[in-house]
């Protein structure tokens, strides 16, 4: 009898891109059942409803599970006291369900690599204290920290009226930005940490293809869609005059973290990167591939 895989999230980029990565793995398929967890049931890839909020809900979902993949959404809520309940709701239901292998995707805790300097970005923050609460468990867990979303470029990458593609940040231009196809990649990690679980087991694996600095980024934009574009380094008070008041500290902490003392704190991508099977998207790929997002190029 095969073992099972519950994935929340099943209809969201990061559960969605795990549920189809392991659905081409022929090896895992002989081992391994695929279970979908979304509170969503109306959505196709659904399988099972389950409700964060809800432990009963949570320990029917993960019930005779091997492995669980739990990703939180803070933007849903934007409640991080909500989101860490709702890891703590499933590491419990682990730990009481005796699962083998619980794979979080975390964050690093920003206000702690900054030494309290940067308190604001809870969108990071909340996984980090989750992923604490984990390790406190005893459960036995890797923890999948994802890079920077190669889809923000969309949003970020502004049209001029002379045609040329501005991307705007309060950092230096040399800042290395981790990147990701978050729909295409994250199951190539995770299958690789489901593979790999015995030397993985508190681990942290980071999702990122590469580094790119800005200047790396809108050139490998210009080289692909044949768009001009720069990059300008803008003060800090610019950059949070055109973002919603609510965000505004947020994204602005967020991004001079990822200035210093980094995203991930300097560290290589080498020993993550090799415990791959597939190749790792690059931004040249992604764009190659990213009909909407090249198309998306035409907002003003």
């Amino acid at each position: 009898m095969s073992q099972v895989i519950t994935v929340f999230g099943a209809t969201g980029i990061q559960g969605g891109s795990v549920i189809r990565s392991l659905l081409s793995d022929p090896s895992l398929l002989k081992k391994f059942t695929i279970r979908g967890v979304t509170r969503d049931a109306s959505k196709p890839t659904a399988e099972a409803l389950g409700d964060l909020n809800s432990p009963t809900s949570v320990a029917v979902a993960i019930s005779g599970s091997h492995t669980v993949f739990l990703v939180t959404n803070f933007w849903n809520s934007m409640d991080v006291e909500q989101e860490i309940a709702q890891g703590r709701n499933v590491a419990d239901a682990t730990k009481e369900a005796g699962i083998r292998h619980l794979i979080f995707s975390s964050l690093p805790s920003v206000s702690m690599a900054t030494g309290g300097t940067f308190k604001n970005v809870a969108h990071f923050d909340g996984k980090a204290k989750i992923e604490e609460y984990i390790r406190d468990t005893g459960v036995p867990s890797t923890f999948f920290l994802p890079g920077y979303y190669m889809t923000n470029y969309g949003q970020l990458l502004n049209k001029n009226d002379d045609d040329l593609y501005t991307l705007a940040y309060p950092v230096d231009p040399e800042t290395k930005f981790p990147l990701l196809d978050a729909a295409a990649d994250t199951g190539k990690f995770v299958k690789a940490i489901i593979k790999n679980r015995e030397k993985l087991i508190g681990a942290h694996v980071l999702g990122a293809s590469d580094y790119y600095t800005p200047v790396q980024i809108v050139e490998d934009f210009s080289a692909i869609t044949g768009k001009m574009s720069n990059f300008i380094r803008i003060t800090e008070t610019q950059y949070t005059s055109v973002l919603p008041p609510m965000l505004a500290a947020a994204l602005l902490e967020s991004h001079l973290f990822i200035e210093k003392p980094g995203y991930y704190e300097g560290q290589s991508l080498a020993l993550s990167l090799a415990l791959l099977d597939e190749e790792p998207t690059t931004q040249k790929a992604f764009l190659k591939g990213a009909q909407n997002f090249t198309s998306a190029m035409s907002f003003p």
